[in-house]
């Protein structure tokens, strides 16, 4: 299947996003039109960080229930936002979802310049005119404003936070900072400052510099335009199947690719259509690729769960060792790898690690839940 050539005949047909993505909304109530049970609802809201800055959020949480579980944050990675990461209209796509049946009141969001969060105005700009956009520390008062206004919505004191590749990176920084306001952390897929050799975003990577080996690439940009094809190459390379639909299933692929594209209102005037994402995460991932550390676990006084993949091409064995022995006032700290388990396992099968994850976190999470 094309998805790009698909996605284009759907929009020249002038199908919405809304249809395409197989959600219905009004006034910030959306309700599933498939793959969701009929007793979640999912609400979206807006928190404001810094002046000027909203950020969204999706609360998805099972109205006969308390959420004895407490809430949880899912934090996206470098490219895709909030939603299309872990909350996709179709069975075995929505990470939420499966939370939320498991006692939690889920909460996805977007950090800004991503998806339904305020672009920063450089966005509108060709991105040579300017350095990488939104870094570490903005993300950080991104995920403060979330879990504050989470706190709020809630009455609960502590929230637990989950993020994934550099949502992880992010949900540790932040850690770092407010371990008060958390309930629990789990770390997945994450780097964290190893010096060892990470040959996609490391050295010898399109980041370095090519005239200053072991410099970020002044060529970078303040954002960059993704097409779907960027989205599937590096979960189809981790697969060791030749059908990939036996480790993950097409319509959990499809549904990715079309929320990630359905995320900015720009993707229409490309060819093939392709979103935007800032490029101040691949600043940082070039630097905790080539051992530079941003944040210090040692900050970090909440239970810690660091979950890897073992076919995952983004964080490195290094990273969880470095960070494991780094937490050292955490009260809890474990970790867990999922054999043969790939960087998207929240989005295989869950015979292919898919299972095993959501029972890590759920058992971790559950049983020291805060009030």
């Amino acid at each position: 299947m094309n998805i790009e050539r698909l996605l284009k005949c759907r929009m020249v047909a002038g199908l919405g996003w809304s249809l395409v993505s197989g959600y219905f909304s009004i006034f910030g109530t959306i309700a599933m039109s498939s793959g969701g049970s009929s007793s979640i609802s999912r609400t979206d809201f807006y928190a404001d960080s810094d002046p000027g800055i909203r950020i969204y959020l999706r609360e998805i949480r099972d109205p006969s229930t308390n959420g004895d579980n407490g809430p949880i944050l899912l934090v996206h990675g470098a490219r895709v936002p909030g939603a299309a990461s872990f909350d996709l209209p179709v069975p075995g796509g929505s990470l939420a979802e499966d939370l939320v049946k498991a006692g939690f009141i889920a909460y996805v969001m977007d950090i800004r310049g991503y998806g339904r969060s305020t672009l920063p105005r450089e966005m509108s700009d060709p991105p040579e005119r300017h350095a990488p956009l939104v870094r570490s520390n903005e993300a950080v008062r991104d995920i403060d404003a979330a879990v504050d206004s989470i706190r709020k919505r809630t009455g609960r004191k502590r929230v637990s936070l989950f993020g994934w590749a550099t949502g992880g990176q992010w949900a540790g920084y932040y850690a770092a900072l407010h371990s008060d306001k958390l309930s629990h952390l789990v770390i997945h897929n994450a780097l964290y400052g190893a010096n060892t050799p990470q040959p996609l975003v490391g050295q010898g990577s399109d980041l370095e510099d090519p005239n200053q080996p072991g410099q970020l690439n002044p060529a970078l940009g303040a954002y960059r335009w993704n097409a779907a094809s960027s989205l599937l190459a590096g979960w189809d390379k981790s697969i060791p199947l030749d059908n990939k639909n036996e480790w993950r299933d097409p319509a959990v692929a499809e549904a990715y690719v079309h929320e990630a594209l359905a995320s900015d209102s720009a993707a229409a005037d490309h060819n093939p259509p392709a979103f935007r994402s800032p490029n101040g995460a691949m600043e940082d991932s070039f630097y905790l690729a080539t051992g530079r550390q941003l944040w210090d676990a040692s900050f970090i006084t909440v239970p810690t769960l660091v979950i890897a993949s073992e076919r995952d091409f983004w964080s490195r064995r290094e990273d969880r060792d470095l960070l494991m022995a780094h937490l050292v006032h955490a009260p809890i700290k474990r970790l867990v790898t999922i054999p043969d388990a790939t960087h998207f396992v929240h989005l295989d099968r869950n015979e292919h690690g898919r299972q095993q994850l959501l029972d890590a976190l759920i058992q971790f999470c559950q049983a020291r839940s805060a009030p």
